[in-house]
């Protein structure tokens, strides 16, 4: 994951400052000189990680925080909200257009993502109601205009394409249709270029002066740090863009564009790319990312994919089930699809306050568990299911054969759904959760008992 070497390095710099009682205005100019250095080495512009610097300084160095009870934990504070400033301190969304169809030109240069990550943005904006069309005008690329008709398919969102055409005439045809065909937003998949040249600007300029769209989307690739912020700065200069996508955050990024751009080019980080899949997108919010930086961890984040992946008649019945002591193995099943269904393991536990980068960066997971655990409750008769008391060892070998596990792993599933169902009845006795979905994820596999996971 991205910025997880500034995130050590900060949390080494700070963990001097809470070994002291009181702070002195060298222990503070020697702690930002230590953030100054991790700032630099994850590629963050020198004038942005000059002005932060000072800012923090200013603040820090303050008699309010010197004489603080637990002044180490007032620089942190501040640092927070500097990262938050830095970045945008707030979410800013999508510009929309008030007539139908709202057009939003992607723009941004080759080996960024800008087809699929665009893709993926409208995907995320059918999630929300709106009715998408993606146009290729990307003429020039082999095979842009199948890549965009492959993610289009797989995201059941129609798409727009009339060969090696005119890239205007292409735009203009793609608003047309869906003007024609009920689409309310219009997304353009643009030509990038290895490198800015005045023939893409100039292609890029009679677009939008043709469409006039309501958003122009940078797409950017994080990993390539300040290329990143520079090759924003010129497309902003030659477009005046709107907002600004970061791809490939997922990856070993060391983030200075995601802190950079904002500073530099004074427009708004909107989404963020953070994977592979095409649900792997997220609106990008400035302050869980500072957290994230902080060692604070992701958890609206968390808390979000929850809800997607929240289903609230099934929560309503569970609840009614569990109230009735009625917690089968088919509803065990139900609550472990749900969590899969929010990501993988590490990705989960990378949201979580507390945990250790460098130590999470180098866990085995074994993402299997959830396989095999489908497999062996999968593998007996609904009777079975439905009243897993009957599970005596003649059925547990039976299982295990039919699952292709072992009788110790039917046991081990068996003592997780035990713990589970402890777990929610002890929380619906407490009246605490909403209706009871996704409450006991401590006795699913690798929420609790044995972790599916070595450090």
């Amino acid at each position: 994951m991205a910025f997880e070497s500034l995130s050590e390095k900060l949390s080494v710099a700070f963990k001097k400052l809470r070994g002291k009682g009181r702070l002195t205005e060298a222990d503070i100019k020697e702690a930002m000189r230590e953030v100054r250095l991790a700032l630099l080495e994850a590629d963050v512009s020198f004038k942005v990680v000059k002005d932060f610097v000072k800012t923090v300084s200013d603040r820090a160095i303050g008699q309010d925080v010197l004489e603080s009870l637990t002044p180490a934990q007032m620089v942190i504070k501040i640092v927070n909200e500097e990262l938050c400033a830095l970045m945008g301190s707030e979410n800013v969304k999508l510009n929309i257009s008030s007539q139908s169809p709202s057009v939003v030109m992607l723009v941004g240069l080759q080996g960024a993502g800008k087809t699929t990550n665009g893709a993926k943005l409208a995907g995320l904006m059918k999630k929300q109601g709106k009715r998408p069309l993606l146009v290729a005008c990307d003429v020039y690329r082999p095979a842009a205009i199948k890549q965009l008709e492959t993610v289009g398919a797989q995201l059941d969102i129609p798409v727009f394409q009339m060969g090696q055409g005119d890239p205007v005439e292409i735009a203009c045809a793609g608003i047309e249709h869906a003007k024609r065909h009920g689409n309310d937003l219009v997304f353009l998949d643009t030509a990038g270029r290895l490198h800015i040249d005045e023939t893409l600007m100039d292609e890029l300029k009679n677009i939008r002066e043709a469409v006039n769209p309501a958003e122009i989307l940078l797409v950017i690739d994080a990993m390539t740090g300040q290329d990143a912020v520079n090759a924003a700065s010129a497309f902003d200069a030659a477009l005046g863009i709107d907002g600004i996508m970061l791809t490939k955050l997922d990856g070993d990024a060391r983030g200075g564009a995601a802190l950079s751009v904002r500073a530099v080019t004074g427009k708004p980080i909107k989404y963020a790319g953070l994977g592979e899949k095409l649900d792997n997108i997220e609106p990008f919010h400035p302050e869980r990312m500072a957290s994230r930086i902080l060692g604070m961890g992701y958890v609206l984040t968390l808390i979000e994919k929850a809800e997607q992946s929240f289903d609230e008649k099934k929560a309503i019945k569970l609840a009614e089930r569990i109230k009735q002591n009625k917690f089968t193995l088919t509803d065990y099943l139900e609550q472990l699809e749900q969590l899969k269904s929010m990501g993988s393991m590490k990705d989960i536990a990378g949201m979580l306050p507390g945990i250790d980068a460098k130590a999470l960066s180098g866990a085995n997971f074994d993402e299997k568990v959830f396989l095999r655990t489908e497999a062996i409750i999968k593998s007996m008769t609904e009777y079975e299911r439905e009243n897993p008391e009957v599970l005596n060892g003649s059925r547990k070998k039976r299982i295990a054969a039919g699952s292709g596990t072992s009788v110790v792993d039917v046991n081990r599933m068996i003592k997780q759904y035990d713990m589970m169902k402890s777990m929610t009845k002890q929380m619906m006795g407490g009246k605490k959760g909403k209706h009871g979905g996704m409450m006991g994820m401590t006795g699913l596999p690798g929420m609790g008992g044995k972790m599916p996971f070595k450090f």
